[in-house]
């Protein structure tokens, strides 16, 4: 398929959430890049998804520990989504992050946090399938969430 520019305004059709997806390596550095690729998968057992682009620089991480983090952001939280999907920049200079018991950092104020044991890895195109088993989470219903759609924040 040649045009990339309309799949992508395709896809783009759909209204998404938007996360941030949080990893420590082994020698405690810590990495994180903005998703909107993000979903539910089984409650029992508890699963999410997330399918980042192929050379995120957080894979590494997350295949060497097995762990992530994943934080849905609420409404207010652009500025760091934002931040997240820059490069060059100290991704966790801003916002409030507390670590799960796995030691995934996880933002403050989230929408939802979910912290995630590897249970599969996949490749896809140009992106990876990450499945995660939960391992434990925390939801603010009352945070309205940030939207992402036709490629703008909403």
């Amino acid at each position: 398929m040649a045009d990339h520019r309309a799949l992508r305004d395709a896809f783009g059709c759909f209204a998404t959430g938007v996360t941030i997806v949080t990893a420590v390596d082994a020698r405690g550095r810590r990495f994180g890049f903005t998703a909107n690729s993000f979903a539910s998968v089984s409650l029992d057992p508890p699963m999410l998804l997330v399918c980042p682009a192929a050379g995120v620089s957080s894979l590494p991480a997350i295949r060497e520990t097995g762990r992530f983090g994943v934080s849905v952001l609420a409404g207010d939280q652009r500025a760091l989504a934002e931040r997240f999907a820059r490069r060059g920049v100290d991704r966790f200079a801003e916002g409030a992050w507390v670590e799960a018991e796995s030691g995934v950092p996880l933002l403050e104020g989230a929408a939802a946090n979910f912290a995630c044991a590897l249970a599969h890895d996949w490749p896809a195109g140009d992106h990876v399938v990450l499945v995660g088993l939960i391992e434990s989470f925390r939801a603010a219903p009352e945070r309205a969430p940030l939207m992402y759609l036709r490629g703008r924040y909403a």
